[in-house]
C-alpha cells in the first residue's frame, strides 16, 4: 500500500501546481486589459452529407492560442467570442458538373503599375511599352440562368481561373508625317497670292500621342502687277438635288386650279401626248422585265448662283454672261436592293457520321425582291453556308475505305534476275530468290459490309472495288521478295567393298542364285526424299554362296610338332562366324562349314636359314576378271638370316620369297536396280469415297492419289536385262502414295460501279461525248484444273449526253425611247416647245441557260458576273441639230502595213439640207487611218526544262530486244523553252500570230546507267590442308565500275579493291593419301664373312604415296600429298644374326600411351624368337620400353572449329536463303591436323552447331510508279507558267540493287498566254459643264490592258482592244462594284478647299523592334488644305486624316540624321525612317545625337568634342582647322616624328604619322595634361640612349649661342680702316626658327 500513497501524494502536488499556472496565465494581460488569448481556426473540411446539394454540412478545429504562438486551453479564451466549428454547405456531386461552370467577365482596361504602387513615381520615358496590370470578375454560376452560386462548387471541378494578367500600356504614338512636297506655282498669275507645299499622314497619333501638325506650308508670291483688273466674280454650280418623281396629273390640275388656270392649250396637248406615251411604255415594260426591279425615270435639279473671291454670293448679273449649264436632268429613282427571308437549311452535305472526316456544309439563299436602281444600296450575300454535321440517331456511319490486295503471284526469280541483267530473264531452272506481285485496289470496308475474302470459294465474298482516291494512308507493297526452294542434289558416299557370295535371302537358302553385293549410303538427304538417289546397291552373281562363312583373324605362332624344339610345325587359325554383311554371329551358324585347318610352318632350328612371317595379301590388281583380265594379288616375306653351311636347312631362292593367287575371280557383270521418274499423282479408287465424304463435310481436304515409276534391272554398260538378273530384295517399290492439289477457282470481283459522265460543253454550249467505264480483278488465279478467269476485265460504254450543258448566262435587250424630263417642268425653258435634249433610256435584261431558254435571274446572280445596265444617258437630237448615222465598220485592209482603211456615215433627214450639218470639219462623214501594222516578233523566254523521254517509251536492251513492261528511263529526249510573241508595240499577243506552237525543242540525253560489272566466278581452288579441315576460294574480278546511277559494286575486299572473295571450309581425308613401302631388300653385309655370311649390313625398300581407296591403294600419286612425317624409313641399318644366334622377329608396334601424356607413363613394343640360339648363346630382350613424352610419341588431341564460310546458295539462285557451314578438325597437341577418328576414339564432347541458315540480299531494283499526268499550269497566262509531273518510289532498291534515279519531279514551260485585265484609267479632271467652278463630275474609263504576268510596271503600253477582255469577269483588282464616274468639287477662283485623298501610306506595324512589341499594324490617309487668296485663310477647312488596320507592316526605326549646307559649317539635321524616308516625328524628343547643345553651332565634325567653356575642341592627337567664319571646320591629326630605339631593327626608319587618341597611353606619375609622344624613359624606367644625345646637342648649342652672345655684346677694338670697311660690308645675323623640328 506504499506505493499508493506515495502516488496519492504525487498527483495531489501536481493538480496544486496546475492550478497555480492557471491562476497565474489567467492574470496574464497587457496593460490595457486585453487579453493575450485569442481563437484559431483551421479550414473547412470537406462538405459531408447524405444528398447532393445544400444539405451538406462540413466542420473545422478551432483551438485557443497565446499570442506567442502556443496552444492553450480553450477555458483561457473568451468563450463568447468563440468562433462555430460547423456550418451549413453545398455537397457537389459529380452531376452538378453539367449544371455549373466558372462565369468570365471582360478584362478590365490595362491599369500602371506605378498608378496602382501609392507614392510609385511614373517613368519619365516610355520605352516599347509600360507595364501593367488589368483584372476581371470571376464568379460561379448556373449555367440554366446564370445565378450566381458559391465559388467552391466550381472549385471542386476545376481551379478558380485567374483574376488579373499582365498587360503591357503601349507608349503613345506621335503623329508622324512625310516630308513636304515642292511648292506649287502661284495661285495668280498677277497679283499677291499664294504657293502651297504639302505633306501627308504616314502614322497617325495613337495611344494618347501628340496631334499632327499642319500638313500644308503656305508661302506669299507676287508674280507681278495685274495689267487689268482682276477676275472677282465666278459662276459656281451647286450638286444635283436627289432623285425625285414628277408630281402626278391630278395634283398639277388641282394645283393650276389654286393658280386660276395658267398654262396655255398648247403645252396641255404636248403633255397629254406625253403621258398616253408614257403609260404605253410602261405597260410594255411590265410585260417584258421581272417584277424584281421597277424602273422609274425621275428628275433632279441643281442650283447655279454667282460668287465672290471671298467665297460669298453675290447677285447673278454679277458673273459674265455664258451659256447657261444644265439645272434639270432626267434620272432613275433610286430604290435600295430588297431580298426576302432565309430559306431553311439545305440537307447537309455530309450524311454519315464520323469523327475523323471533314465535316459537311450546308446552305441557304433568299431570293431578290428588288434590284436596286439609281443609286440604291447593293444587294447583300444571297446565299451564305456553314459548316455542319449530321444529326439524328438514323444517321448511319459514314462508309469506310480500306485497300485490298490480290493474291501473291507465283515466285518468280526471272524477274528478279531480269532487273540485273535483261539477258538473265528467260532462264529456266532457278531458285532462291525471287519476286512475287500482286495488284491493290480499294473498298468499302465498315464493319456492316462483306468482309475481306479470307476463303477464296465464294464469289460474293469479294468486294466491289472502287475509286483508288478514296482511300488513304499508306499504300500496301506491290512486289515482294520471296523465296524458290532449291532442290538438295543427292549426294552418296564412294562404293564400299564387295561383300561375300551370299544367297537373295538368308530365309530361304533353297535358291541355288548367289550373288556378291556391294553398297554406298547417301551422305545429302535430297529433295523429295531418297527416291530421287542413284542406285545404293551394286550385285555381283557368284557360286557357293552362303548366308554365314568363318573369317580368319589372325595364326598362332609355330609350334613345333611332335614337342622338339624346332623343326616342322603348324599355325593354328584364330577365325570367328560372320554373317553375309560382316557381322559377327554365334558360330553355330557355321557348323555347316568347316573352319579352316591349321596351317602348315617351320621353326628354325640354330643352324636353319630364317624367314620373315608372310606379309598380308596386297589389294587385288582387278575388280573382276574377264577372259582377258584376271584379278591377282600377292605377298612376300624376307630372309632375317642366313645358314650356317652344311647342317642347316638351306634359304630358298628369291622367287620363293613372294606368293601371286587369283582374286576377283567373278565377272565383269554387274547388276543394280534403276528406277525412272515418278509419274503424276493420280486418283487412288480406293480412297474416293472417303474422300467424297469429307469434302461434303465442309472441310477443305484434297484427295489422296497414287504415284507410279518404273524400275528395271540394269547390267552395267550394258542396258536393261531381265529382273531376274538383280537381286529381289534391294529391288525399290513402283507405287507410293501422294497428296492430289487442290483445285482452285478464278475469282475475281464483281465490276466496280460505272464512271461518272462528266458534264462537257464546248465553247458553244454543245456537249461532247465521252465515255465512262468499269472494270474487275483477278483476286485468286486459277491452278490445277480450276475454273478459268473470264477475258473481259474492263467494260466502256458511251456516256449519255446531257440535254442541256450547265451555264447560265445575262442577256439584254434593245434599248427603249429616249425619255426626257416632263414638259411641265422644263417648260420655262427656251426652245421647250421642241421635245428633245438629254434623257433616259432603259432596257430589259433577262437570265438564259446556253440553250438559250430563260430562266429565274437568280441563276445568273449565283455566277458572279455583273448584271448589265438598265439605263443609260441619252439624247434626243432637236431641230437644229445636225443628225448623222452611226458609223460604218472599216473597210478591209488588202495587206497588213500597206494602205489605209476608212469608215463613214452619213446625215439623216433634215440635216441633209443644213449649211451648218454639211460642214465636214464640225461633222466628219468619213475617217481614213493607215491599216494596222501587225509584225509580230518571236524570242524564247525562261529557262530549259528538264529532258523529257518521249511518251509511251520502252527500253531496249543492248541487243535490241523489247523488253516488256519496263518504262524507259534514258536515251534521247527533248527539254522545251517558251516561245513569246510580241507585236510592233512590245505588247504580248497570242503565239500563233509567230507561227509558233509555243515550244523550242532541243534534242537532250538522259544517260542510261551502267551497273558494276564482275567476272564470273573462278574455280574453286584446292583445299587448304591434305589432312583436316581447310578452306577453298573463289573469287571474282571488277571488270567495270558503277556510273550514271547503276547497280553499285558489292563489298570489295579490302586489300585488293578490285576482286570479291567466297571462302567455304574443306575437309580433306588424312587416309585419302598413303605411304606404301615394298618389302625389304636383301641384306648388304659391310664386313662380309663368306662362311659365316652374317654381321653388320643394310637393308633397302621402295616407299611410295599413292590413293587410298575402299579397296586400299590403288596408284602411285606425288609425294607431296601423303604426310612426310609419316614417311616409312627406305633404308636401314642392323646386324644380319650369324648362325647359331638368336633371330628375333621384327618389332611389333608401339603400345599407345595412356592419356594424358606424362613422363610417368610409358609404351613398350614386343618381339619374339623365331630362332633359339646355340648353348652358350642368349637372346636378346623381347620388349622394348620407352617414356611418353608430350609431342614426341604421346598426343593430345581436341577438336578445332572452324570460321564461318560465307553464305552458300545453291547453284541455281543468285540470292535468297543460303547455309552457312564449319567444321569440326582434330588438331594434335603439337597443332597438326590429323583423322578425325582420333579425336572421336576420345568420345570428346561436339557440342557445336555446323550448319546455320543465312540470307544473301536480293539485289532488288528500285521501282518506279509511272509519271503523273501533267498538272494544271500554275499560273493561267504569263511568262512563268509551269506544268509538273511526278512520280512516286513503288519499291525502294534493296541490297545493291539499282538505286532510284533521278528526278522525281519534271517540270516544262507552258505555252505563253497574254495576262488581260480590266484597269481603270486615270480619272480625268473634275468637269463642270461650261462654268468655272462648284460640283462637277470626273470620269474614268474601263479599258482593256495585257501584260506578262511578271508583276512588272503597268504602263499604256499594254493597252488592247477591248474584245480580248471580253472572256473576264468585270472587275478590277478584284473590285467587282465597277466606279466609272464620281461627284467632284472644282474650287472657285480664291476659295480655300480640301485636296483629294492622298494614297494609302505603306502598312506600318506599331512596335519597339528591339523589345519584340508589336500592338498591331495600321495605313492612314489624309487630305491637306489648299488656299489661293492670302485673305481666305481663316475659311480654310480643317485637314483632314483616316485610318484603317491593315497586316504584315513592318516595324521602323527612326534615327536623327545631320549633314553640312552647302559651303556653309552650319549642319542640317532631319529624322529619318529605316527604309531612308525622310520624316517629321518619330525621333525621340530628345537631343539628337549628332547635335551638342552646349556649343553653338554644335560640334559635328569627326574626334571633336564641346568643351566645358562652350567651344568646339579637338580630342588628342589633332589640331584644330577653323573655317574663315572662325568656327571649327575638321580636327586635323598632328604629325608626330617617332625616334626609333637601339633595339628596334627598322631604326634607320623615319615614320611621320597620327596617333590614334583613342588609344590608352602611360601617364607618368604627378604629369597632366597633353601626353608626351616621344617618351624620354624606357620600358625599364630608365632613359633611352637618345635622350643623351639630345641633351649634348642642346649643350653644344647653348655653348654656341653664348659664344655668338659674347662675340655680338664685346665691345670692338678701333681697327684699321681698311678692316673697317670690310666689317662695314658684314650684315647681321638673324636667326629665324619656325618650329620645324627638321632644322
Amino acid at each position: 500500500m506504499g506505493w499508493r500513497r506515495d502516488s496519492w501524494h504525487l498527483l495531489v502536488s501536481l493538480l496544486l501546481l496546475l492550478g497555480c499556472v492557471f491562476r497565474r496565465d489567467l492574470a496574464q494581460t497587457d496593460d490595457g486589459g486585453k487579453s493575450v488569448y485569442f481563437w484559431e481556426t483551421g479550414p473547412w473540411g470537406r462538405c459531408m452529407g447524405s444528398d447532393c446539394g445544400p444539405g451538406g454540412s462540413q466542420s473545422r478545429a478551432v483551438w485557443c492560442a497565446h499570442v506567442e504562438g502556443w496552444t492553450t486551453l480553450h477555458t483561457n479564451c473568451d468563450q463568447s467570442l468563440r468562433p462555430s466549428n460547423q456550418r451549413n454547405c453545398f455537397r457537389v456531386c459529380d452531376w452538378h458538373k453539367d449544371l455549373y461552370d466558372w462565369r468570365l467577365g471582360p478584362w478590365n482596361p490595362c491599369v500602371s503599375v506605378s498608378s496602382r504602387t501609392s507614392g510609385a513615381p511614373r517613368p519619365f520615358t516610355c520605352s516599347g511599352g509600360e507595364e501593367g496590370i488589368q483584372t476581371r470578375e470571376v464568379d460561379c454560376a448556373l449555367k440554366s440562368d446564370d445565378s450566381p452560386a458559391e465559388d467552391a462548387i466550381c472549385e471542386y471541378f476545376e481551379t478558380k481561373p485567374r483574376l488579373e494578367q499582365a498587360c503591357l500600356i503601349p507608349c503613345p504614338q506621335d503623329c508622324i508625317v512625310s516630308d513636304y512636297s515642292p511648292w506649287t506655282s502661284c495661285s495668280k498669275t498677277c497679283g499677291t497670292g499664294l504657293r502651297n507645299r504639302v505633306r501627308s499622314v504616314l502614322v497617325p497619333p495613337l495611344f494618347g500621342g501628340s496631334i499632327c501638325p499642319n500638313l500644308t506650308e503656305f508661302q506669299s508670291c507676287k508674280l507681278g502687277p495685274c495689267a487689268g483688273p482682276e477676275g472677282m466674280y465666278s459662276l459656281r454650280v451647286g450638286a444635283w438635288t436627289p432623285c425625285v418623281l414628277p408630281q402626278t396629273r391630278t395634283a398639277r390640275q388641282a394645283k393650276r386650279r389654286k393658280g386660276k388656270g395658267q398654262g396655255s392649250g398648247g403645252a396641255k396637248d404636248l403633255e397629254t401626248k406625253e403621258l398616253i406615251q408614257k403609260k404605253r411604255t410602261r405597260n410594255r415594260l411590265n410585260r417584258q422585265e421581272s417584277s424584281s426591279w421597277d424602273v422609274q425615270v425621275g428628275y433632279q435639279t441643281r442650283d447655279v448662283n454667282c460668287v465672290h473671291r471671298n467665297s460669298s454670293s453675290v447677285p447673278r448679273n454679277l458673273c459674265t454672261p455664258r451659256e447657261a449649264p444644265l439645272i434639270i436632268q432626267s434620272c432613275v429613282l433610286p430604290r435600295d436592293c430588297q431580298v426576302g427571308d432565309w430559306s431553311d437549311w439545305s440537307p447537309c452535305s455530309k450524311t454519315c457520321s464520323d469523327s475523323k472526316l471533314p465535316g459537311g456544309w450546308r446552305e441557304r439563299r433568299r431570293q431578290v425582291l428588288q434590284f436596286p436602281t439609281g443609286e440604291g444600296t447593293e444587294c447583300p450575300t444571297l446565299s451564305e453556308r456553314e459548316p455542319c454535321e449530321p444529326q439524328g440517331d438514323a444517321v448511319m456511319p459514314c462508309a469506310i475505305y480500306a485497300w485490298r490486295t490480290t493474291e501473291w503471284s507465283d515466285c518468280r526469280v526471272d524477274l528478279l534476275l531480269g532487273q540485273q541483267d535483261r539477258r538473265r530473264a528467260n532462264l529456266t531452272g532457278l531458285c532462291g530468290g525471287g519476286l512475287q506481285t500482286r495488284e491493290i485496289y480499294c473498298v468499302q470496308a465498315n464493319a456492316e459490309l462483306l468482309k475481306y475474302v479470307s476463303d477464296f470459294q465464294e464469289k460474293e465474298k469479294a468486294a466491289r472495288p472502287v475509286e483508288n482516291s478514296l482511300c488513304g494512308g499508306s499504300v500496301p507493297d506491290r512486289s515482294q521478295l520471296c523465296q524458290l526452294s532449291c532442290p538438295v542434289e543427292c549426294q552418296v558416299s564412294p562404293w564400299g567393298a564387295w561383300g561375300p557370295c551370299t544367297f537373295e535371302t538368308c530365309d530361304d537358302p533353297s535358291a541355288k542364285k548367289g550373288f556378291k553385293l556391294r553398297r554406298r549410303r547417301i551422305t545429302n538427304e535430297p529433295t523429295g526424299g531418297p527416291s530421287n538417289c542413284p542406285h545404293l546397291v551394286e550385285a555381283l552373281p557368284c557360286d557357293q554362296p552362303s548366308c554365314y562363312d568363318w573369317q580368319l583373324v589372325g595364326l598362332e605362332r609355330c609350334v613345333p610338332v611332335e614337342q622338339k624344339p624346332c623343326g616342322p610345325g603348324r599355325q593354328l587359325a584364330r577365325v570367328r562366324c560372320i554373317d553375309s554383311n560382316g557381322k559377327p554371329v554365334d558360330e553355330s551358324l557355321c557348323s555347316s562349314t568347316p573352319p579352316p585347318d591349321p596351317v602348315a610352318c617351320q621353326v628354325p632350328c640354330s643352324r636353319d636359314c630364317v624367314l620373315s612371317d608372310w606379309t598380308p595379301w596386297a589389294t587385288c590388281s582387278q575388280t573382276c576378271s574377264s577372259k582377258t583380265v584376271e584379278g591377282k594379288q600377292m605377298r612376300t616375306r624376307s630372309i632375317l638370316a642366313y645358314n650356317a653351311g652344311e647342317g642347316g636347312a638351306m634359304c630358298p631362292n628369291i622367287s620363293s620369297l613372294q606368293e601371286v593367287r587369283n582374286c576377283n575371280e567373278h565377272a565383269c557383270t554387274v547388276y543394280h536396280w534403276q528406277t525412272g521418274p515418278w509419274g503424276p499423282c493420280t486418283e487412288d479408287p480406293s480412297s474416293a469415297s472417303l474422300n467424297a465424304t469429307s469434302a461434303g463435310a465442309g472441310f477443305e481436304t484434297c484427295s489422296k492419289g497414287l504415284q507410279t515409276r518404273k524400275v528395271m534391272c540394269v547390267r552395267v554398260n550394258v542396258g536393261q536385262v531381265p529382273p531376274k538378273k538383280c537381286p529381289d530384295a534391294p529391288r525399290p517399290s513402283t507405287v507410293r502414295p501422294c497428296q492430289l492439289p487442290c483445285k482452285k477457282d478464278c475469282i475475281m470481283t464483281p465490276f466496280s460501279d460505272w464512271t461518272s459522265c462528266p458534264n462537257t460543253c464546248d465553247a458553244a454550249g454543245n456537249a461532247v461525248k465521252t465515255k465512262q467505264y468499269r472494270k474487275r480483278l483477278v483476286i485468286q488465279a486459277p491452278s490445277n484444273g480450276g475454273q478459268e478467269c473470264p477475258e473481259v476485265l474492263e467494260e466502256e460504254k458511251e456516256c449519255q449526253p446531257p440535254q442541256t450543258c450547265p451555264g447560265f448566262r445575262w442577256k439584254s435587250h434593245k434599248w427603249r425611247k429616249c425619255q426626257l424630263v416632263p414638259w411641265f417642268l422644263r417648260q420655262d425653258r427656251p426652245g421647250a416647245q421642241e421635245n428633245c435634249g438629254p434623257g433616259l433610256q432603259t432596257r430589259a435584261v433577262s437570265c438564259r441557260q446556253l440553250d438559250g431558254m430563260q430562266v429565274d435571274v437568280s441563276e445568273c446572280l449565283q455566277l458572279g458576273r455583273t448584271m448589265p445596265a438598265l439605263t443609260q444617258r441619252c439624247q434626243l437630237p432637236c431641230q437644229d441639230d445636225c443628225q448623222l448615222s452611226n458609223w460604218s465598220k472599216f473597210s478591209s485592209c488588202s495587206a497588213d502595213c500597206v494602205g489605209v482603211r476608212t469608215r463613214k456615215r452619213a446625215l439623216i433627214g433634215r440635216s441633209k439640207k443644213k449649211d451648218k450639218c454639211k460642214n465636214t470639219q464640225m461633222y466628219p462623214l468619213s475617217e481614213t487611218q493607215y491599216c494596222p501594222c501587225d509584225k509580230y516578233n518571236a524570242q524564247p523566254v525562261g529557262n530549259w526544262s528538264d529532258c523529257i523521254l518521249p511518251e509511251g517509251g520502252r527500253a531496249e536492251s543492248a541487243l535490241g530486244l523489247k523488253v516488256t513492261g519496263d518504262v524507259k528511263e534514258c536515251g534521247q529526249g527533248y527539254r522545251y523553252q517558251a516561245m513569246v510573241c510580241y507585236d510592233q508595240d512590245g505588247r504580248l499577243v497570242e503565239t500563233a500570230r509567230c507561227n509558233s506552237h509555243g515550244y523550242i525543242e532541243e534534242a537532250c540525253i538522259i544517260p542510261c546507267p551502267s551497273d558494276c560489272k564482275l567476272s564470273e566466278w573462278s574455280n574453286w581452288s584446292r583445299c587448304s590442308k591434305s589432312c583436316g579441315s581447310g578452306v577453298k576460294v573463289r573469287s571474282k574480278w571488277l571488270r567495270e565500275k558503277p556510273y550514271n546511277g547503276g547497280r553499285p559494286c558489292p563489298k570489295l575486299d579490302h586489300v585488293n579493291q578490285a576482286q570479291v572473295y567466297e571462302v567455304v571450309p574443306c575437309q580433306s581425308d588424312c587416309n585419302q593419301y598413303v605411304w606404301v613401302a615394298e618389302p625389304w631388300s636383301v641384306w648388304k653385309v659391310s664386313n662380309v664373312d663368306l662362311k659365316e655370311n652374317c654381321g653388320e649390313g643394310v637393308q633397302t625398300r621402295k616407299v611410295r604415296c599413292m590413293l587410298n581407296t575402299i579397296d586400299g591403294p590403288s596408284e602411285a600419286v606425288e609425294d607431296y600429298l601423303c604426310d612426310p612425317e609419316e614417311m616409312p624409313l627406305g633404308a636401314r641399318e642392323s646386324r644380319l644374326p650369324c648362325p647359331e644366334d638368336c633371330v628375333l622377329n621384327d618389332w611389333g608396334p608401339w603400345t599407345r600411351c595412356s592419356l594424358p601424356c606424362a613422363r610417368s607413363k610409358g609404351r613398350i613394343r614386343t618381339a619374339y624368337t623365331l630362332r633359339s640360339p646355340s648353348a652358350g648363346r642368349m637372346c636378346p630382350d623381347t620388349a622394348e620400353e620407352e617414356p611418353c613424352n608430350l609431342n614426341l610419341n604421346c598426343f593430345n588431341y581436341f577438336y578445332n572449329i572452324t570460321d564461318w564460310s560465307t553464305c552458300q546458295l545453291s547453284p541455281s539462285a543468285v540470292c535468297g536463303q543460303g547455309i552457312k557451314t564449319r567444321m569440326l578438325d582434330c588438331v594434335r597437341s603439337d597443332g597438326k591436323s590429323v583423322d578425325i577418328k582420333f579425336c572421336e576414339e576420345l568420345k570428346l564432347e561436339k557440342k557445336w552447331q555446323m550448319n546455320i541458315s543465312c540470307v544473301v540480299e536480293c539485289p532488288v531494283n528500285c521501282q518506279l510508279s509511272e509519271w503523273s499526268p501533267w498538272s494544271e499550269c500554275s499560273q493561267t497566262c504569263g511568262l512563268d507558267g509551269k506544268m509538273w509531273r511526278q512520280r512516286s518510289v513503288v519499291q525502294a532498291s534493296q541490297g545493291d540493287g539499282r538505286p532510284c534515279s533521278s528526278p522525281m519531279v519534271q517540270w516544262k514551260p507552258c505555252p505563253v498566254r497574254p495576262c488581260y485585265r480590266w484597269q481603270y484609267s486615270a480619272w480625268s479632271e473634275c468637269r463642270v459643264e461650261s462654268v468655272v467652278c462648284g460640283h462637277g463630275t470626273r470620269y474614268r474609263n474601263l479599258t482593256c490592258f495585257v501584260s506578262d504576268g511578271s508583276g512588272g510596271e503597268r504602263d499604256s503600253s499594254g493597252q488592247v482592244d477591248e474584245e480580248l477582255c471580253s472572256g473576264l469577269e468585270l472587275s478590277v483588282d478584284g473590285d467587282k462594284q465597277i466606279r466609272l464616274k464620281e461627284a467632284c468639287m472644282l474650287p472657285c477662283p480664291g476659295e480655300c478647299y480640301l485636296m483629294e485623298w492622298s494614297d494609302w501610306s505603306s502598312c506600318v506595324s506599331i512596335c519597339v523592334k528591339d523589345a519584340g512589341v508589336d500592338f498591331g499594324s495600321v495605313r492612314v490617309r489624309s487630305r491637306a488644305v489648299l488656299a489661293q487668296e492670302p485673305e481666305n485663310l481663316q475659311l480654310c477647312p480643317d485637314q483632314v486624316w483616316e485610318s484603317q488596320p491593315c497586316t504584315e507592316g513592318e516595324c521602323f526605326e527612326y534615327k536623327w540624321q545631320s549633314s553640312f549646307w552647302p559651303n556653309s559649317s552650319r549642319p542640317f539635321i532631319w529624322c529619318q525612317r529605316s527604309d531612308g524616308l525622310n520624316v517629321t516625328g518619330g525621333c525621340l524628343p530628345a537631343t539628337p545625337v549628332m547635335d551638342d547643345s552646349t556649343c553653338n553651332p554644335p560640334c559635328f565634325p569627326p574626334t571633336s568634342y564641346c568643351s566645358e567653356a562652350g567651344m568646339c575642341m579637338c580630342e588628342e592627337g589633332y589640331t584644330e582647322m577653323l573655317s574663315t567664319g572662325g568656327f571649327l571646320d575638321q580636327c586635323a591629326p598632328i604629325p608626330v616624328l617617332e625616334i626609333p630605339t637601339a633595339g628596334d631593327k627598322k631604326g634607320d626608319v623615319k615614320t611621320s604619322r597620327a596617333i590614334n587618341p583613342t588609344l590608352t597611353t602611360t601617364t607618368q606619375p604627378g604629369r597632366s595634361g597633353r601626353t608626351w609622344y616621344l617618351q624620354p624613359y624606357g620600358p625599364d624606367g630608365k632613359l633611352k640612349i637618345w635622350v643623351y644625345g639630345v641633351a649634348a646637342g642642346a649643350f653644344v648649342l647653348l655653348i654656341f649661342i653664348v659664344s655668338m652672345i659674347y662675340l655680338a655684346c664685346k665691345k670692338p677694338k678701333r681697327p684699321e680702316r681698311a678692316r673697317q670697311q670690310q666689317n662695314n660690308r658684314l650684315k647681321p645675323l638673324t636667326l629665324a626658327y619656325d618650329g620645324d623640328t627638321d632644322m
